[in-house]
């Protein structure tokens, strides 16, 4: 019979020892998991609440007496800020420099002076120093900031929020802007070049100054090549050059109470040089283009003497008539024939006739350029003097080789304004140019530019980045206190007008919208002596017909230092524009002239601006930030030019100060901080307030 198999009544299952050790060994290795995933779990939590709990979003690294930097974790940023953290002055965005994915502390110090000084080795990429300076006289303080890379071809970029701050200063651009919060401009070398040549550079007024409504001034150190970005109402960029030389990027950036205080002390920092004054009795002569075309000496001598003459008989006073580069180089070619035939015994007609352009007062215009097919280039080649002109050697050691560039549609070679014989053979030119035609005015063109560096070439050490420009100033000041030069950059102290840069004949930014903007520009920027573009805008070269805009134009020009005309008023219209043109230009030089010259000698002194934005006499009053179509000569003179076509009546805006403004047309009276909107402004007036204490 087979063996019968027991059965367990009991619904639990039988467990060997076995099977039950097993079972437990599974429980516990559970248990254990469990416990790892949670202690993972806490430590985790732990980590992230360290992070952005615990761990300090903001770590203060300097502190002032007013104010602190601050290193922003989350936003990879150096901030400046009051020490109560209730104003932001700067927000300055360095989380290119090195990999801004990875969490960079940014808080430990490897040098301490006095508490005054920070470093640090950023990601293995750069070194950074930042020192502060406070200067409890004038209630500043300064963060000056180096960034060196660690190695080769490592490009520092530190970008400059525009948030709720307002920015002026810079470079002039074609269609300025004030403040330049509106602007875009690619990344691109800092430099000075031809708008003409490349409308989307940099021209005419350059510093590395930038000044910010917060009260916050950024100076750029002038000793490094330096690139700029401007992205529109969001920041502004400084770019370092990638180079084997692991260049630096260094900056310094003040604070103050306000924007004026803060202009007031970067001004100071600008520039170590005495100011000095041009002479400025060309402050009182209004400027005309003399437009001709012709192709001889005698032919310009002609058009000078008929132009002067119906000057005259407009009544239009007297002014100084302007002749370009070509028909002064026709005069000039002209006065080398008169003194070949002088030794000859020949043509009295050209003896009688040359002395009469010395009864005119004429300025002329010349450049460092020489045309390649012109006798006195063949001639430095032969003599040896090809040094005069900008060069590279053909080898190592080899001969000396002219670079060539095009000016004015020919091939030119360029002054070595380093070279001395070259610079003695120029102003040689400029003074018999003075002897034979007794002119007064020179205008100095064509420094804007690197010429190597736009050629791809390698620039001498002594010409890289805008020297020539500066270089250029120095041999127009050897000249005389009445040159004009077309371009300043590090050179707002010596005694030359500056030119600005010609405008399209429209109403947009590029054409009158645009005068204002870069009249405080370039005021801003040191350079107060101005030769503003031509009544009607010069930069098409045709003359204008549209009569309300010469009007216009005329009304802003009346106020500025100078007034030039590249259209004379007959041409416009009849006798209403002749009359007004009349008017205005007694006007300048009964009104403005003795103005420009008393607020002339306290920028000599303080550095103070000549012509002023409105935030000048209200600088905590966020209205006068973004006022583009005002300005004020002096503290005690507010001009409001209409500026739109087809307007009779303007908005208006007149600064507290604690003091009243009245109206010159009809002695009406408001309070400072008044808004005027809808102002009536009739075609043939402009509106002035002027300062009642």
């Amino acid at each position: 019979m087979p063996h019968a198999r027991n059965r367990n009544p009991s619904p639990i299952p039988e467990v060997t020892w076995d099977t039950g050790l097993k079972e437990m060994n599974e429980t516990w290795k559970g248990a254990i998991a469990c416990l790892g995933v949670a202690v993972f779990f806490v430590m985790t939590i732990g980590i992230i609440y360290w992070q952005v709990v615990d761990q300090p979003n903001k770590n203060w690294i300097l502190r002032g007496t007013f104010s602190g930097l601050i290193w922003e974790r989350r936003t990879h940023s150096l901030v400046i800020q009051t020490l109560t953290e209730d104003k932001t002055f700067v927000e300055i965005d360095v989380g290119n420099v090195g990999n801004p994915d990875i969490e960079v502390p940014f808080v430990r110090n490897l040098c301490w002076f006095n508490k005054t000084e920070f470093c640090y080795t950023w990601d293995s990429v750069a070194e950074v120093k930042i020192s502060l300076e406070v200067n409890e006289e004038t209630e500043t303080e300064c963060y000056s900031m180096s960034w060196a890379p660690v190695h080769c071809h490592v490009e520092l970029k530190d970008c400059f929020s525009m948030t709720n701050v307002s920015w002026y200063g810079g470079a002039s651009v074609r269609g300025q802007t004030w403040p330049i919060n509106d602007q875009n401009a690619t990344m691109q070398p800092f430099t000075v070049s031809n708008l003409k040549d490349n409308p989307s550079g940099f021209g005419s007024a350059l510093e590395r100054y930038f000044l910010g409504s917060s009260g916050v001034a950024v100076l750029v150190s002038p000793d490094i090549p330096l690139q700029l970005g401007v992205d529109s109402r969001e920041q502004f960029c400084l770019q370092s050059l990638p180079s084997m030389e692991r260049l630096p990027l260094q900056y310094t950036v003040c604070v103050a109470r306000d924007v004026k205080a803060a202009h007031q002390e970067a001004v100071q920092q600008l520039s170590q040089h005495r100011r000095e004054l041009p002479n400025r009795k060309a402050l009182w002569l209004p400027f005309w283009k003399l437009l001709t075309s012709v192709d001889s000496g005698p032919k310009v001598e002609r058009e000078l003497r008929t132009f002067s003459n119906r000057l005259r008989r407009h009544q239009l006073g007297e002014g100084v008539i302007s002749l370009n580069e070509h028909s002064t180089t026709l005069l000039s070619d002209m006065d080398h024939d008169y003194l070949n035939s002088r030794r000859r015994g020949m043509s009295k007609r050209l003896t009688r006739d040359l002395p009469l352009v010395k009864l005119l007062n004429i300025s002329i215009t010349l450049s460092p350029f020489l045309a390649v097919d012109t006798t006195q280039f063949h001639t430095s080649l032969m003599d040896g003097t090809e040094a005069y002109w900008l060069s590279l050697p053909s080898a190592p050691q080899g001969q000396l080789v002219p670079v060539m560039s095009q000016w004015r549609g020919k091939f030119c070679v360029k002054l070595n304004i380093t070279n001395p014989g070259a610079v003695s053979w120029f102003l040689d030119r400029v003074g018999s140019l003075q002897a034979h035609l007794g002119m007064e005015y020179i205008i100095l063109e064509g420094g804007e530019g690197n010429l190597f560096e736009e050629q791809g070439l390698r620039s001498p050490q002594a010409l890289g980045g805008d020297s020539y420009i500066s270089l250029l100033a120095d041999v127009a000041t050897r000249i005389g206190d009445t040159t004009i030069v077309t371009a300043g950059t590090q050179s707002s102290h010596k005694p030359l007008f500056v030119r600005m840069t010609p405008l399209q004949s429209d109403w947009s930014l590029m054409g009158l919208r645009g005068i204002i903007p870069s009249l405080l520009h370039h005021t801003l920027l040191g350079y107060n002596f101005l030769i503003p573009d031509a009544v009607g805008g010069s930069l098409s070269g045709d003359l204008v017909s549209d009569e309300e805009l010469f009007i216009r134009w005329l009304e802003i020009a009346a106020f500025l230092p100078v007034i030039s005309f590249h259209t004379p008023p007959w041409v416009v219209g009849e006798e209403r524009v002749m009359n007004l043109t009349r008017t205005y230009i007694a006007k300048h030089q009964r009104d403005v002239v003795p103005l420009i010259e008393k607020y002339a000698e306290e920028w000599r002194i303080t550095g103070n601006p000549i012509y002023r934005p409105m935030w000048w006499l209200s600088p905590s009053d966020p209205m006068t930030f973004t006022i583009d179509d005002q300005f004020l000569i002096g503290d005690e003179v507010l001009v409001a030019p209409v500026v739109e076509r087809g307007t009779l009546q303007r908005d208006i805006y007149l600064p507290d100060g604690g003091f009243q403004w009245q109206d010159s047309q009809n002695a009406q009276v408001f309070d400072g901080g008044t808004f005027l909107q809808d102002y009536p402004v009739a075609l043939e007036e402009v509106a002035v307030f002027l300062r009642r204490s």
